[in-house]
């Protein structure tokens, strides 16, 4: 499993918690260090059991600034590629499924 997550927001460190509390192995991704490709993101958006937009932030000045058309995959992949504080946090993927963490026992839907 690969949590995506910002150590700075507190859903994220709920969401870390969660999964240490249970044990649970987890790749610990902080996408803002290491970035995002653009198989990352599509593989997301496939795995994602809602629409494609909900994995946008769209309170961020990047998200604001940009003539990004939500519901066009390309342009969330192209926004997600150049901006990737716009993603959503926390996200838990398990390779065949990816839940956002809102509410971060949203989670556990994932967990064994």
């Amino acid at each position: 499993m690969r949590l995506y997550h910002n150590p700075r927001c507190s859903k994220s460190r709920q969401a870390v918690a969660l999964l240490d509390m249970r044990e649970i192995e987890y790749e610990d991704y902080r996408y803002l260090v290491e970035g995002l490709s653009k198989s990352d993101i599509i593989g997301l958006i496939d795995r994602y059991d809602g629409q494609p937009a909900e994995l946008v932030r769209t309170g961020e000045d990047e998200y604001k600034a940009s003539p990004i058309n939500l519901e066009s995959v390309d342009d969330i992949v192209a926004l997600l590629m150049t901006s990737p504080r716009c993603l959503q946090r926390p996200i838990l993927d398990d390779g065949e499924r990816a839940v956002i963490g809102r509410p971060t026992e949203e989670i556990l839907t994932l967990l064994p």
